[in-house]
């Protein structure tokens, strides 16, 4: 019963190593969550390229009002993704096809380089 009195007055040569082992893993924390992040930003620009394209499509597709295509595909996204927006011109003859292409932000500091999304959508002429 001696030696456990002993130890547990023993000096603490053990104390602080914890947080020691918590500091280490803290930068696996921070690239964990900033990946999270990055997919959550890639999700998001795919769904508002897409919302783009079938806006500027639908605009296309409509007579008389083949200029404004580009500027309803940017106004139907969020206004950081529509400055990196490129709306593509109309292809087609009895359908329209408009292309949305979108850089992608990039939180984790050009890990992934630079990456597009390319959402594409085809309405009926009238």
């Amino acid at each position: 019963m001696a030696w456990i009195r002993a130890s547990r007055t023993a000096p603490g040569r053990d104390r602080g190593s914890t947080a020691i082992e918590y500091l280490g893993f803290l930068p696996v924390l921070i690239i964990i969550g900033l990946a999270g992040i990055q997919l959550g930003l890639i999700a998001y620009t795919a769904q508002q390229a897409g919302t783009g394209a079938r806006a500027a499509a639908r605009t296309a597709s409509q007579a008389g009002t083949y200029g404004s295509y580009e500027r309803v595909g940017k106004e139907s996204m969020t206004g950081w993704v529509a400055d990196r927006a490129v709306v593509s011109s109309p292809t087609g003859g009895d359908t329209v096809t408009v292309k949305v292409t979108v850089g992608i932000p990039d939180v984790l500091l050009g890990l992934l380089g630079d990456r597009t999304v390319e959402k594409s959508a085809t309405m009926p002429r009238d």
